[in-house]
């Protein structure tokens, strides 16, 4: 085993979700080359003072600044030296720590965008798999990561194999056809009538473990509809000269054609601590522990174009796309509305396309210079959202 004299330090932005636990997993496997400096968590105190115990990191933030108190109480009773710090500066805090080279941005939402801009702007290795503020900000994202001297490498699973195939392929963007976004098709592929789902269905997803938020957004195919937005702004392709296939095995995690017919495919087994891995030790790769892929008991792999009636959100995802900033912005705000009426068992799973159409019709044209501009018109799509939610009956 190669020992790092200096080892890598890396601060995890959401560090009790599903992609915060694979990666440190995966760094876990690596303790002579890589470190924890900085975790953070959303409110869940107990949670994060755990991981702080295995970790030990210099640095530990929660997002909800009303539980600042408990977590630096709590931390003190568990005889660590990790320093609390609480609310949106304690996660810029977290995210631009000189200790820390990479950066893995893993909050849910809107609310990671702020960090997620200060780990950019502090030039680290930017680990990127908040979607949210590429959808929502994606030129001023790029424009910072290109100021502040920043990598930006993608986990999730799909841009991370576009990634992965044009860094193989080393081909100029003009010899790129098009790029193949692969989805599963989530928990209700075959399902006609969607009218009576329930919240535990809608989470129930056939092949990945993840949170409720993007599960939901998987069982709409709005988590794929962000994936288009993100896709054009990281690559520099327009909405159409990106495809999405259903791809149910889950194996192919996304594909790049190129002009000459050529199609190159990124597989591995359905495992979000292989990209990871990737983005972590780029341009080497190191193991992630996650299984070795059996094409024998893979097979047969099937592909199938998404039905865009049944699951509108797609649809209203280029629709946004090609729309403009703005109308991304009001997408995913809407979305984010919708989909926790729906947790809440406020809003039939059906009508949740129906929320998120009604704000983008009233979307403001505009092309925002700046992140509180942004901001600006995140929020003010929530507040349409909820206006949308409160003027009608849902419930059938």
């Amino acid at each position: 085993m190669q020992v790092h004299p200096h080892r890598h330090g890396v601060s995890i932005l959401g560090a009790t979700g599903s992609v915060g636990a694979s990666t440190l997993d995966v760094l876990a496997r690596h303790p002579d080359r890589y470190r924890v400096v900085a975790l953070t968590a959303h409110s869940k105190v107990d949670e994060l003072v755990q991981l702080c115990r295995r970790f030990e990191p210099e640095l530990a933030a929660i997002g909800d600044a009303r539980h600042t108190a408990a977590l630096a109480d709590a931390l003190r009773r568990a005889g660590l030296r990790t320093v609390a710090v609480g609310g949106t500066e304690g996660l810029i805090e977290a995210a631009s720590l000189e200790s820390a080279q990479s950066v893995v941005a893993a909050i849910v939402g809107a609310a990671g965008l702020k960090a997620t801009f200060a780990a950019a702007s502090a030039g680290k290795r930017l680990l990127l798999a908040n979607k949210e503020a590429v959808v929502c900000a994606g030129s001023l994202l790029i424009e910072a990561v290109a100021r502040g001297g920043a990598t930006l490498l993608p986990v999730d699973s799909e841009h991370n194999a576009i990634h992965q195939c044009l860094s193989a392929a080393r081909q100029a963007r003009h010899q790129v056809r098009r790029l193949i976004l692969t989805a599963s098709g989530g928990p209700f592929l075959k399902r006609t009538d969607l009218a009576d789902v329930t919240p535990e269905q809608a989470c129930a997803h056939p092949k990945w473990n993840m949170g409720r938020k993007i599960s939901v957004d998987s069982a709409t195919l709005m988590n794929k509809g962000l994936e288009v937005i993100e896709a054009s702004w990281l690559f520099g392709f327009g909405p159409d000269l990106i495809d999405v296939v259903i791809h149910p095995q889950s194996v192919i995690h996304s594909m790049v054609e190129f002009v000459d017919g050529s199609v190159l495919a990124q597989m591995s087994a359905p495992d979000m601590r292989t990209p990871i891995a990737y983005a972590l030790g780029f341009p080497d790769r190191i193991d992630s522990g996650s299984p070795r892929l059996d094409l024998l008991q893979a097979s047969p792999l099937q592909f199938e174009a998404p039905d865009l009636d049944r699951f509108a959100c797609l649809r209203l995802a280029y629709r946004a796309l090609r729309a403009g900033p703005a109308a991304c912005i009001g997408l995913n705000a809407a979305n984010e509305i919708a989909v926790d009426s729906f947790l809440r068992r406020e809003l039939p799973f059906s009508r949740i396309p129906a929320v998120i159409e009604q704000v983008l019709a009233s979307s403001p044209e505009a092309d925002p210079r700046s992140l509180e501009a942004v901001l600006e018109l995140d929020d003010g799509a929530r507040r349409r959202a909820r206006s949308v939610l409160s003027e009608r009956t849902w419930k059938s």
